[in-house]
């Protein structure tokens, strides 16, 4: 499957400044659910309050999730329970987004074999189309997206379906799904079991590909829309793929060194530990030479790249010599990130390899 690529009109893979709260200076948040908005069973502090904030500020909000398997009023509900308020209708999940891609592909009212749950079943219904379980209805086409209910039996009658002839559409590509107990295999990993099975590479919906975002915030309305994600390589890839910059935190998957050595496609816009980073101003990056060294400047802290090493102005190289993660603050980070990847996109441009020791990164909260 060929991965997105960013787009022609995407915002720069650098950091950048806002002299306004996000919630001001964009018109639509487009956030993702799980690592974002809480974690799994637990909430997730800070959020409740800012995204409430940001609504209250007059920004619309989207709700864009891989998680095919919860109908829209489901994850409402989800949400309600962690003191967000929210409406079905600003809901947007890969089922949904897999249900848009297959009109434009088959007629409506067509019958459809659901290999998932009830999130795909009234994705699907609420575009038209019919729903069965079973090949011998004559699908035109298989939409695959995970449920835990999503058995060998299903799995066979997907096959069944794809091998006489269906279209095959898989909600997302997600290898794993974070649980309290580690990853557990995600939809893709099942994709990957119709796929071996049938010979046939599916269409796929959901993050990281654009489709899923543009077709949110067409939704959702606005025209200054920012991406809100916790996984550099769906949720970042695919804002950046289509157009539109982001703000990362670091309350779900990767973590502040995931960030500093992210390649340009997975590059967030903007940086905080959670979604006070939804309220609040972002200082601007500033480039500096001294003595001919550059360094960046954001806030009140400086760093650059010496060699193969970061070093921030005040305290020297960022090194761990026993292992354990360096903790330093929010503009630390972010100054670090941002001389970090003008470091890799000036070695890229060489030709040459962009290798950082960067050590574990524990960003205390401000």
């Amino acid at each position: 499957m060929t991965m997105p690529q960013a787009s022609d009109t995407a915002a720069p893979a650098t950091l950048l400044g806002s002299e306004q709260p996000l919630c001001t200076a964009y018109d639509v948040a487009l956030l993702d659910l799980d690592g974002v908005c809480f974690a799994g069973q637990a909430r997730v502090p800070h959020a409740a309050d800012n995204v409430n904030a940001a609504r209250k500020a007059g920004m619309h909000l989207s709700f864009v999730t891989n998680n095919a398997s919860r109908a829209p009023q489901t994850v409402v509900d989800k949400l309600a329970d962690n003191d967000i308020i929210a409406e079905a209708s600003e809901v947007f999940s890969a089922a949904m987004d897999a249900a848009a891609m297959l009109t434009e592909h088959v007629e409506p009212g067509s019958m459809v074999l659901v290999v998932g749950g009830d999130g795909v079943r009234q994705a699907l219904l609420d575009e038209g189309f019919q729903v069965t379980s079973s090949a011998q209805d004559g699908p035109v086409a298989v939409v695959q997206g995970w449920d835990p209910a999503v058995d060998w039996a299903l799995l066979s009658e997907g096959v069944y379906a794809i091998n006489a002839g269906a279209l095959h559409v898989a909600t997302n590509l997600d290898a794993t799904l974070p649980t309290e107990r580690g990853f557990a295999l995600g939809n893709g990993s099942l994709v990957a079991a119709i796929v071996h099975a049938s010979g046939k590479e599916p269409l796929a919906g959901g993050k990281p590909f654009p489709g899923i975002y543009t077709r949110a915030l067409k939704r959702a309305g606005g025209t200054r829309p920012l991406a809100v994600g916790d996984r550099l390589n769906t949720d970042h890839v695919g804002a950046r793929a289509a157009g539109i910059p982001g703000l990362h935190v670091l309350t779900g998957v990767s973590d502040a060194r995931d960030v500093i050595c992210a390649p340009a496609t997975e590059r967030p816009s903007f940086l905080h530990t959670d979604l006070r980073g939804l309220t609040e101003p972002h200082p601007e990056p500033v480039r500096v030479e001294v003595d001919g060294q550059v360094w960046w400047r954001v806030g009140n802290r400086s760093a650059r790249v010496l060699g193969s090493r970061l070093e921030l102005q005040d305290s020297g190289a960022v090194t761990s010599p026993d292992g354990s993660a360096v903790r330093i603050d929010l503009n630390s980070y972010r100054v670090l990130a941002v001389a970090a990847w003008d470091w890799a996109d000036a070695q890229d441009r060489q030709g040459e390899a962009a290798t950082l020791e960067v050590p574990g990164i524990e960003v205390i909260e401000p």
